[in-house]
């Protein structure tokens, strides 16, 4: 090891080659270098413009907790906590890990179903959380005044480490196995060519190198932005105070959380830590970060912060009589959807992002450290990691002005309540579609996805058209009913602008477009295919529609949330000698879909054109006049009804949908949002990218091996992989599930029991209005259950085992007449 973790290093010139460059020297690069070179990845250097842990590995506060608001998320965590468990017998160096356990207090009712939640969501996993009372919480916690307290959940395995510790003991690990770390020797340059990382440059030279990882913490955006790579995030204060002489205080305490008073508590070395994540937090170092950062302080207010000492001091009794030894104020780096940013860049190949942990970087980055190495030496994620993929960010999110403004709220939707359909409220209105204010002069409330505002349901007025969040049937429930029963008996307008649309075009289109889709897409034109795209291990990279419009032109559909994956996914696989261009012609087309039974009448009564089933069939698309535009009609669904997508262009769109309102009403025409979209879509069993299929999931294993075409010429990426687990047989499968209590509510990982054996989980759900109860999607492990009709399942929800009803079609139509009449 060139220096002594934590100690001042001696100048000294990296190496002019590297395999594998990581940028920053707190624990989550620490942890790359250490994962990468114990997996024997050669020739790993690290490079830190000061001192470890100098940026804010240093004053974070070492919580280590294990349960996240997923599956997927949550696993990561508890390697995260394995690993610090074993590391300083391993390297020799402390830690401070201990694993004292953690308490969550609810103190309202929806709080309580929550964690009761959260609770049941553990038990996919084998994570062991248990449901107190008030009374056995202050059994175990006598420092607390339960007075308010509903209950709570507790977490024996969950701890606390020393964050400068834990990443001195990674470094250590990381030099031992041949890692090189640099401290004190700041990156002046990434160099790029031809559209790939090549190395960097320092104030010592240059080191070419084969991976360049940015684990620079809050200095990642711009020095991402240096190379054209979209990273975004922003720095907040977060604060917390050490109390001493607190009476009753002892070692063991678990770490409490109190979420409704926004604020933790942690036992540190004789003095009580009282830290919080509140509301409208305030922003830091908004005009850049000083060069000379390093270890600092900031000044922060204690104004803003009585609040939460206020509610501790009401929490925690003993505070009132305790000596207040530190207020502490640093630097944390957030994102605006509050997940962190990993994997490979779309925009520079063999350029890797670890960055952006909105605080949790010391309970995140073994398992961080773990997948970005395994990334790198595998060429793709170990696992589903969209949620958190550096991929999900649209371009327009580095805007400084966007950042300053989500990232104050960002930081408090840590402790917030995570209730289903919460949208953010700041930084709205970023991305309108061409129907944005006559929808919502009409009631429709919007949520945000992608930045795009869309009508999620509508109001009767456009004054009640808000949000009242539960656990429960919010306020648009019933709302959101009508629009649901008036499609699938009448007709419902949606505005479905969003869709991510790609032109395809050039000689080479359909022989790289047939590589990547496992469907056959080399149909005749004005065709529509709904196919996957896979990944050599047969999982689903992107689930979409590819329509034909003419020998040597195709239109890409697919989802708003991931425009730039599978622009990027696509991209990836055109050879460079190939005649094939793509364009993102997104922002050209409005798209506004008429679905229902009487979707053809009203279409047929605008348009002089022949709608016909027999003169326009199902999965077709053509060229249609409607109001005074030229309109792309497409008949396809995504709720499973008779319908088309008119994809118009931009400047028309709002012509074409005033015709279609003008002769509405003689049809029972209702406006519909996506809320509505989701319920219906569930009913048909259609399946959600990102939810119930993702890159570890196979059409096999979900059901959709229907839009596979295994003997194609020139075959398409995953076959081989497909091919052998259909020789095999696949280890679990996709199955629909129905509630046979019509009051609780599916959302998603919510464990299926067969009998007492834990058989799967719920992927997505939504209620089901015309089925008459909640319906979730989720897979069952076919070694426990093989036979879906053989055994009752029960579906688990906040503790409670509520019986449910399976089958491996669509409980609604299963023959699919209502979309081909």
């Amino acid at each position: 090891m060139t220096s002594r973790p934590g100690a001042k290093a001696k100048p000294a010139e990296p190496p002019r080659r590297a395999g594998v460059v990581v940028i920053g020297g707190g624990v989550i690069g620490c942890s790359v270098a250490y994962h990468l070179a114990r997996e024997g990845v050669a020739d790993v250097v690290l490079l830190e413009r000061r001192q470890l842990t100098s940026g804010t590995t240093w004053h974070a506060a070492g919580l280590v907790g294990q349960l996240r608001t997923s599956v997927n998320m949550t696993a990561l965590a508890r390697y995260t906590s394995e690993l610090y468990l074993r590391l300083e017998e391993e390297t020799g160096q402390a830690t401070g890990y201990r694993r004292c356990g953690s308490i969550s207090l609810a103190t309202n009712e929806e709080r309580f179903e929550e964690l009761r939640r959260s609770a049941s969501m553990a038990k996919v996993f084998g994570l062991d959380v248990q449901v107190l009372k008030a009374e056995e919480i202050k059994a175990r916690v006598p420092l607390l005044n339960v007075e308010d307290v509903l209950g709570g959940i507790h977490i024996p395995s969950d701890g606390y480490a020393n964050a400068v510790d834990v990443t001195n003991a990674l470094a250590k690990g990381a030099a031992a196995a041949g890692a090189r770390i640099f401290q004190n020797t700041p990156v002046t340059a990434i160099l790029t060519e031809g559209g790939r990382v090549a190395g960097v440059a320092t104030d010592r030279g240059e080191t070419d190198a084969d991976c360049v990882v940015l684990c620079a913490g809050m200095w990642t955006r711009e020095l991402a932005a240096s190379i054209g790579v979209n990273v975004p995030l922003h720095a907040c204060e977060h604060y917390y105070a050490l109390f001493d002489s607190v009476a009753g205080l002892h070692p063991e305490l678990p770490v409490v959380r109190d979420y409704d008073a926004c604020s933790y508590y942690k036992y540190d070395a004789g003095k009580l830590l009282v830290g919080a994540f509140e509301p409208n937090a305030r922003l830091w170092a908004a005009e850049g970060i000083p060069e000379d950062f390093c270890f600092d302080e900031i000044p922060g207010s204690l104004e803003h912060f009585e609040p939460i000492l206020e509610q501790a001091m009401a929490r925690v009794p003993a505070l009132e009589t305790a000596g207040l030894a530190k207020f502490f104020c640093g630097p944390e780096s957030f994102t605006p959807d509050v997940r962190y940013h990993i994997g490979q860049a779309p925009e520079q190949d063999n350029c890797f992002v670890a960055a952006g942990l909105n605080s949790i970087g010391l309970q995140s980055a073994g398992g961080i450290g773990k997948v970005i190495s395994e990334w790198i030496r595998l060429g793709h994620p170990p696992s589903d990691l969209w949620e958190v993929d550096v991929r999900r960010n649209l371009p327009f999110q580095r805007n400084r002005k966007y950042l300053r403004e989500r990232a104050s709220e960002s930081l408090g939707l840590l402790y917030a309540a995570h209730y289903p359909y919460r949208q953010y409220e700041t930084a709205r209105g970023v991305r309108k579609s061409p129907l944005y204010d006559r929808l919502h002069a009409v009631g429709a409330c919007h949520g945000e996805l992608a930045g795009w505002e869309r009508p999620n349901w509508y109001a009767p007025r456009p004054e009640l058209a808000r949000y009242e969040y539960s656990w429960g049937r919010q306020n648009w429930f019933e709302y959101s009913a009508q629009e649901h029963r008036a499609v699938r008996e009448r007709v419902g307008l949606f505005d479905q602008s969003s869709f991510a649309k790609f032109l395809v075009q050039g000689r080479d289109a359909i022989r790289v477009l047939n590589r990547v889709c496992a469907n056959d897409i080399d149909v005749s034109p004005g065709r529509i295919v709904y196919t996957q795209w896979l990944n050599e291990r047969g999982g689903i990279e992107a689930d979409l529609t590819v329509t034909r419009l003419s020998e040597e032109r195709w239109l890409v559909v697919t989802a708003a949330a991931t425009e730039v994956r599978d622009f990027n996914w696509l991209q990836r696989h055109i050879p460079t000698d190939s005649h094939c261009t793509l364009t993102n012609v997104t922002s050209a087309m409005g798209v506004i879909s008429i679905m229902g039974p009487d979707s053809r009448a009203l279409l047929q009564s605008l348009s002089p054109d022949d709608l016909s089933h027999e003169a326009f069939p199902f999965a077709h698309s053509r060229e249609i006049e409607l109001g005074h535009a030229l309109v792309r009609a497409s008949r396809i669904t995504y709720v499973g009804e008779l319908g088309w997508e008119l994809y118009v262009p931009a400047e028309f769109t709002a012509g074409v949908y005033d015709a279609i309102v003008e002769a509405g009403p003689a049809f029972g025409l209702v406006h519909a949002g996506y809320h509505a979209l989701d319920s219906l879509r569930i009913e048909k069993a259609y399946r959600h990218w990102g939810r119930d299929i993702t890159d570890e999931d196979t059409p096999l294993e979900a059901g959709l091996d229907f839009a596979v075409k295994f003997d194609k010429p020139g075959g398409f990426i995953g076959r081989e992989a497909l091919l052998k687990q259909r020789q095999t047989g696949p280890a679990k499968r996709l199955l629909q599930f129905r509630l046979l209590d019509p009051k609780p509510l599916l959302y998603h990982d919510e464990p299926v029991w067969q009998g007492d054996t834990l058989v799967g989980r719920i992927t997505s759900g939504a209620y089901g209005h015309t089925l008459g109860g909640a319906i979730g999607l989720g897979y069952v492990d076919t070694t426990k259950a093989p036979d879906p009709s053989a055994g009752e399942f029960r579906i688990e929800v906040a503790g409670e085992r509520i019986p449910a009803e399976a089958s491996s079609k669509p409980m609604y139509d299963p023959a699919n007449k209502r979309i081909r009449c």
